[in-house]
């Protein structure tokens, strides 16, 4: 019994250890400010984002190597299809060729049928009464006349046996031509694959002959581009020598006037040899310049006298406007000595009410030991 009861009271001491530490826990979730406005567990969700983040990591990962994988599919399919393509056009152009060659229209069985020679072969419809021509469709022969029975009888045996005969031969035909076709796709498969390694063998050395080839031109190009510099820049210094040379012995520096006379006139000039005015031309200009300043004043004389209207015409605008002004301050201060009565008497009442509140409604005020029993308990 003694057994039984500390067992018992070890059961209910972890019990309520646990319950301790699930409190404690609690009371860390529930007084933990970040956590209480999160309302969700912070690690959990890292934890879940670090996951999430692996897997769109390995998921990415797998398209990229999907990605590739089908690339290289889509270019096997290519060629593939290529391929078949063009064994395909090989078989057809086989099969045309042979039946241009070995089935003619002519040579058909039923060709009869649709010969656009077949009215101008054909003959009576009735050449004598064993005619084997005159068909019971014809007309040409009914019951009781057919006095050829056997003879046409045995010819149709005969000619069944012919065409039979016919059709194995065309049958074997055909499988033979099959198996030919079959064989020969074969052979232009392995064809084409040995022409593709050796056109691939031959493109590999073609372009290592072009870069060899490119290499050589573009040295040679260099060697050439130097060399048409050096011409170019021998050329050029010639022709600054000769440019100074000419403007040291012609009339540009010489200062004459009469190579800027042109040759439709002497009232005209040459813009680009022009030395100047002379002196007409100079007393001209000052002639029209002291005319346009004498017209300047005068337009200032007059912008002087519309500013002066305006200035007389403003300043009345601004007495008007200060008049207006001071009336609206009187009136401003009247509504406002209005409003601060109305405010005093409302501050007394407010006053007196806050007197009641304070010492009559709100007299009993709660202690610090009133505020600390709460917070204590998660519960």
């Amino acid at each position: 019994m003694s057994g039984l009861g500390l067992q018992r009271d070890l059961q209910e001491a972890a019990a309520l250890e646990r319950r301790r530490q699930r409190e404690l826990q609690r009371q860390s979730r529930i007084f933990n400010a970040r956590v209480r406005t999160i309302g969700v567990d912070k690690d959990a969700l890292d934890a879940q984002v670090k996951d999430r983040k692996i897997q769109e990591a390995a998921e990415k990962a797998r398209n990229e190597e999907l990605a590739n994988e089908m690339k290289q599919n889509d270019k096997i399919m290519c060629i593939l299809e290529e391929r078949q393509k063009n064994d395909i056009r090989n078989i057809n152009k086989s099969i045309s060729e042979f039946q241009k060659n070995f089935q003619k229209p002519e040579t058909r069985r039923e060709f009869d049928l649709s010969d656009p020679q077949a009215l101008k072969k054909d003959r009576p419809a009735r050449l004598s009464d064993s005619d084997s021509r005159c068909t019971v469709s014809g007309l040409q022969k009914f019951m009781g006349e057919d006095l050829n029975y056997d003879q046409r009888m045995k010819f149709q045996k005969e000619q069944m046996r012919v065409w039979l005969l016919q059709q194995q031969r065309d049958w074997k035909n055909a499988l033979a031509d099959q198996k030919f076709a079959d064989d020969l796709y074969d052979k232009n498969r392995i064809e084409l694959d040995q022409k593709t390694m050796e056109q691939q063998r031959k493109e590999e050395e073609n372009r290592r002959a072009v870069c060899v080839a490119t290499k050589d031109f573009n040295r040679t190009q260099a060697a050439e581009l130097a060399e048409k510099k050096k011409l170019e820049k021998d050329q050029k210094m010639k022709d600054d020598m000769d440019e100074i040379s000419g403007l040291l012995q012609g009339n540009l520096l010489s200062e004459n006037p009469e190579q800027a006379v042109s040759s439709f006139g002497r009232h005209r000039v040459i813009t680009d040899r022009w030395k100047g005015m002379n002196q007409d031309q100079l007393m001209a200009i000052r002639y029209s310049q002291q005319q346009q300043v004498l017209e300047k004043l005068r337009v200032k004389e007059e912008e002087h006298r519309r500013d002066a209207e305006w200035d007389r015409q403003s300043t009345q605008a601004a007495r008007a406007q200060l008049v207006l002004e001071r009336h609206q301050q009187r009136q401003e201060r009247e509504r406002r000595k209005a409003l601060d009565n109305i405010n005093a008497k409302l501050s007394q009442e407010q006053k007196a009410r806050n007197i009641y509140l304070k010492e009559e409604a709100y007299s009993n005020f709660p202690t610090g030991q009133y505020h600390a029993q709460f917070n204590t308990t998660s519960r």
